[in-house]
């Protein structure tokens, strides 16, 4: 519903005799025949003015002429939980409330209506140092970022105000900065990033005046938070051309400076027998070009980092190439980065379990079955075997182990993955032993013999636990 309640913000502040249009993202996207997935609304009505005409309103940006005005069936608590904000998908600039938190909720919630303006200085390359509200909407067009990005729309009537030469850059599928693109960048250095995304989210090209540019600022992205470069690379990732996404970046030098871990796949040759298709920067690029839609932010995240522990363990044996303990490096490295990116710890433990966890298959058809059943209890194990199926098809092409996998996990019912426990701690205690670090090992010793079909009764797994642990002495209760 939010395109009818757009239209209405914008008639509602025509009738208080404001200039009022949709903007931004939402009109190339109707422009190319998308359903947006969010609207904003430009007018020359001040916040002030905004906030009078619509009393329920969120204030997050006010100082930048930005104001939420929440749809109406959506209650407060659920929009605005203090840990999401609002974000500028018309390439307008800071709203200066903090980081997004990459939750996608923002535009369901509400209609971000913002003022005319026009910005002056960018000293922190993210903020303007002044903003002045303006009645002319060619000003606050082209303070924005890309072309693509500067179109109003009259809802009323369907008229399209194009000051920029957008319709044209659309039909093009040119991404394009607008006026000066090294000034673009210079103001806000993630619309270097935003570029790459929209050229390969739309499958455009990028202007080339706007790619020498991005080319000779990319070392400045490092001044853009962590969280945004977060946010931005995990848009690359799941919005269905992750690998048109990385090869841009990696053509615009982007690559380098948001993940060089990355970036140092490239050229690190793989045994031609496993890997036929190339270098481990082609092999990941494969895969990413692979990931299903929709793909979660984790699963794609560990696609892209699955081999990145190969590059520092290259090593050419006198058998063939080989990458010892790739895996175990893989994980530390992969932490680092997860880290450096500020993401939650439960998305971090996902990623790591995906990159720590993606080679177990090969030894899939030796597991004992305790071990089998172990593994596939792995939280969110769909993740893992789908990341297993990329990697094969990004690389020697066989599916036997993912077949037999799935033929396997087939044939286990639930309660022989997650049976009952036979014995608890409680009984370890009444049997004479005493709570310490042991208790773990014997615990999960009963539950393997359980798993393996070998015990089945309370009495047999006690049995089992005071002939593999007997008691200190010789004691016995």
């Amino acid at each position: 519903m939010s395109r009818p309640y757009a239209n209405w913000i914008v008639e509602r502040l025509r009738e208080r005799g404001h200039r009022a249009y949709l903007v931004g993202g939402c009109v190339r996207d109707l422009l190319l025949g998308r359903e947006p997935a969010d609207y904003d609304v430009a007018t020359d009505a001040t916040p002030q003015e905004v906030m009078g005409i619509f009393p329920e309103t969120y204030a997050v940006g006010v100082q930048f002429g930005v104001v939420l005005v929440p749809i109406p069936e959506v209650q407060q608590s659920r929009f605005l939980d203090g840990s999401q904000t609002a974000h500028d998908s018309a390439g307008g600039g800071a709203t200066g409330t903090g980081e997004l938190a990459f939750s996608g909720q923002r535009h369901k919630f509400a209609i971000e209506i913002a003022t005319f303006r026009s910005d002056v200085g960018y000293s922190d390359g993210r903020h303007p140092d002044q903003v002045r509200f303006s009645h002319d909407p060619r000003e606050d067009v082209e303070r924005r970022d890309f072309t693509i990005n500067g179109l109003l729309l009259d809802p009323m009537n369907n008229q399209v105000l194009d000051y920029v030469g957008g319709q044209q850059d659309l039909a093009a599928k040119i991404v394009r900065a607008i006026g000066n693109p090294a000034v673009r960048f210079v103001e806000d250095k993630l619309r270097m990033l935003r570029a790459v995304r929209f050229a390969a989210r739309f499958q455009y090209t990028i202007e080339p005046r706007t790619f020498s540019a991005i080319r000779e600022l990319a070392p400045q992205i490092d001044q853009v938070s962590r969280e945004r470069v977060r946010d931005e690379l995990t848009r690359m990732l799941i919005e269905g051309h992750a690998r048109r996404a990385f090869e841009l970046l990696d053509e615009s030098r982007l690559l380098q400076e948001v993940l060089p871990e990355i970036a140092a796949m490239k050229g690190v040759e793989q045994p031609p027998e496993f890997h036929p298709e190339g270098d481990v920067f082609l092999h990941t690029l494969l895969l990413l070009e692979k990931l299903p839609q929709p793909c979660s932010v984790t699963l794609a995240w560990g696609a892209l980092l699955h081999d990145v522990g190969k590059p520092p363990t290259f090593r050419r044996a006198p058998d063939r190439i080989r990458f010892d303990d790739h895996v175990n490096v893989g994980v530390k490295m992969a932490e680092a980065i997860c880290r450096r990116l500020r993401f939650s710890n439960h998305g971090t433990e996902q990623i790591l379990s995906l990159v720590g966890n993606h080679m177990r298959f090969a030894d899939a058809e030796r597991m004992k079955p305790s071990t089998f059943k172990k593994f596939v209890r792995l939280p969110h194990f769909g993740e893992h075997l789908v990341l297993h199926r990329l990697d094969c098809e990004s690389s020697h092409g066989s599916l036997r182990i993912y077949d037999l996998m799935q033929q396997k996990i087939g044939q286990l019912p639930p309660e022989a993955l997650h049976p009952p426990p036979l014995v608890r701690g409680n009984d370890l205690i009444a049997a004479g032993y005493v709570p310490g670090p042991m208790f773990k090992n014997i615990l999960s010793a009963v539950e393997d013999g359980q798993l393996e079909g070998r015990l089945h009764t309370r009495s047999e797994a006690l049995r089992f636990v005071r002939e593999h642990f007997p008691l200190p002495n010789g004691s016995a209760s």
